[in-house]
């Protein structure tokens, strides 16, 4: 399955071409007017382009604005695309198992079926002993899970989500996303996020809009770790060494271990993991470091710049922050050999 779309919306000063090939997630980013929500809504058909096509696995959506094509337009509905919002939607009146069972059913399922969809789904986001609980009776997690539950139910060719954990307590973030995790693999999504973790673990590839253009796109890790546009540099803001899980430890490429907390769950050994961790967290220094376990790594500083009151030193391996103190007695400039010091309590490793 294959999703494209071209959508020119004047008004809001979108201009874009997106695609998503059969089983990637790829995340949307960008600042706030960039058109992310504009090119779900199009995806999604609650909005027409100007100008534009949208298809679905060769299928067309939505065609408009000439170009020798037919218009046509495939109502939300019936486009196999189901949409996951911030806020659950959940009806108030339903029982969570009628919830999920209202997807099935509205496209012609039978009763046994839509219950039998129901439960599989409740089971696969892990509330299947809420089935009988009524919206108002849910945390916000909870809710979130089941509004998943019911996106899946619809077995949708493409899953639209847009930013689904910006509503969450920080203490369920990390659980739903882990659900999300696994109900992905393998499934085409478009994901709206302003969470670096999100697309990190979640997408396969980014799209970055800015003013309602793709200014840059690629491989999930090389966009965060290398990034080229003004957002995407911004967004980052986290340091992330790639490799593989053995004895607890990250071992990258280029010969360098990492030492860092696992996430729940942890990855498995000998899977490719990934490290993250701020660029608060480094020390820098010209000799080598003592003191606690720790994650050294040897770099060559790149670019020097102000950030906020500190001196950001960006290097061939990772981001520190620094006083200008520090910067000065280190006499750091570009091209100068350094050894960056982390702690490995402040590195989580997370599967890739």
């Amino acid at each position: 399955m294959t999703f494209e779309l071209e959508a020119e919306v004047p008004e809001r000063g979108v201009e874009l071409a997106l695609r998503v090939a059969p089983g990637e997630t790829v995340a949307l980013l960008g600042p706030n007017g960039a058109g992310k929500s504009t090119a779900l809504a199009v995806a999604a058909g609650l909005l027409r382009p100007d100008r534009g096509r949208v298809a679905l696995d060769a299928r067309p959506l939505t065609v408009t604005g000439g170009g020798g094509q037919r218009a046509s337009y495939v109502p939300p509905h019936a486009r196999r695309i189901a949409l996951l919002a911030q806020d659950p939607l959940l009806f108030p009146h339903l029982d969570v198992r009628a919830n999920v069972e209202f997807a099935p059913r509205a496209q012609g399922a039978g009763r046994a079926a839509a219950r039998e969809a129901a439960e599989r789904w409740l089971t696969t986001v892990g509330v299947a002993d809420l089935a009988d609980r009524r919206p108002g009776e849910l945390s916000g997690g909870q809710a979130q899970r089941v509004a998943l539950a019911r996106a899946l139910a619809a077995d949708p060719l493409l899953l639209l989500l847009d930013e689904p954990m910006a509503a969450l307590d920080v203490a369920v973030t990390p659980a739903v996303r882990q659900v999300l995790r696994t109900v992905l693999a393998g499934r085409s999504a478009l994901l709206v996020t302003h969470d670096v973790l999100d697309a990190l673990l979640l997408a396969d590839r980014v799209v970055v809009l800015e003013d309602g253009r793709v200014v840059e796109e690629g491989p999930t890790s090389e966009v965060l770790s290398r990034p080229r546009s003004a957002f995407a540099a911004r967004i980052a803001g986290l340091n992330i060494l790639t490799g593989t899980w053995r004895g607890g430890r990250v071992h990258c490429e280029d010969g360098s271990v990492v030492a860092g907390m696992s996430s729940d769950p942890a990855p498995s050994d000998g899977a490719r993991a990934v490290a993250v961790f701020s660029p608060g967290a480094v020390s820098v220094y010209r000799d080598a470091p003592g003191g606690s376990p720790r994650t050294v790594l040897r770099a060559q500083v790149t670019e020097i710049e102000p950030h906020g009151d500190r001196i950001r030193i960006r290097t061939t391996r990772a981001a520190a922050d620094v006083t200008p103190q520090a910067a000065a007695e280190l006499d750091l400039a570009p091209g100068a050999e350094v050894l960056l010091s982390v702690k490995a309590t402040e590195i989580t490793v997370y599967p890739a």
